[in-house]
């Protein structure tokens, strides 16, 4: 099999799932991008986060042209990127009891605020304890996660439970356990991974249903222009300055 037949099969298979969510997705899509818009609307903040190569559509959505400026990425130190140093410490840590609460309590994230919590697998203790304790004190989750794995795995939270479970709305990003959408004979592990593709085209359509949601309601997106076009500095310092006080990465 030639290389270019393989890379077709996977813009293929990431295509089919894109299609998946999009169908069947819609309405809890438009539920998310509704809360957010509310918190918005209401001067409340929102954030963002995700342990591993889950922080990267995390980060996607954060001071990003033709975003929305208030997402703020809630950074838990040593799990976010691809940057961590030995690799293998950001996966130990995504089961540390209790590093989900220290972070949120140092955080500006406080009632009213929206967090979107990024987890694949949605089975380790940070992911389930971030929505948990956010939930506690007052914040609305969105999950973006793969409701297979709750069928497909054990959860390792003591509770025995899984991100979805904590959640006021929930996205499926229907990705399959494993996260590997191509095999072939000689290679003995699956391959190509579509979790980022689906889950950063998730975080866009939320986001964007979110600005329109606004619109509908008279109210201006606070959105972001690209620096590399004429007048974007000049737009964007307007709106940092704002909404200076619900925007926390600039700090």
């Amino acid at each position: 099999m030639s290389e270019s037949k393989l890379a077709g099969q996977f813009f293929d298979a990431a295509i089919g799932l894109l299609e998946r969510v999009r169908d069947e997705e819609a309405p809890h899509i438009a539920e998310a991008g509704t809360l957010v818009a509310d918190a918005v609307a209401a001067g409340n903040r929102l954030f963002a986060f995700g342990a591993g190569h889950s922080s990267l559509p995390a980060q996607d959505v954060v001071y990003r042209a033709g975003g929305l400026a208030l997402m703020n990425f809630l950074a838990v130190p040593g799990t976010a990127g691809v940057d961590v140093m030995p690799a293998t410490l950001g996966s130990a840590l995504e089961r540390v009891d209790g590093l989900a609460g220290a972070v949120l309590d140092s955080s500006p994230a406080s009632e009213g605020d929206v967090l979107v919590i990024i987890s694949l697998s949605g089975r380790n203790a940070l992911p389930v304890e971030m929505a948990m304790n956010a939930r506690a004190i007052g914040l609305k989750v969105i999950g973006v996660t793969s409701v297979a794995y709750a069928t497909g795995t054990r959860s390792r939270h003591a509770s025995g439970t899984f991100l979805k479970d904590h959640c006021d709305v929930v996205l499926d990003s229907k990705i399959a356990v494993g996260d590997a959408e191509l095999s072939l004979d000689g290679i003995d592990a699956p391959f190509a991974p579509a979790s980022t593709v689906v889950t950063s085209a998730i975080m866009q359509a939320v986001m964007a249903t979110a600005a329109g949601e606004l619109a509908a309601r008279g109210l201006e997106p606070p959105l972001l222009r690209s620096g590399n076009v004429d007048g974007g500095h000049e737009w964007n310092g307007r709106v940092m300055q704002e909404y200076g006080d619900r925007i926390f990465f600039r700090h």
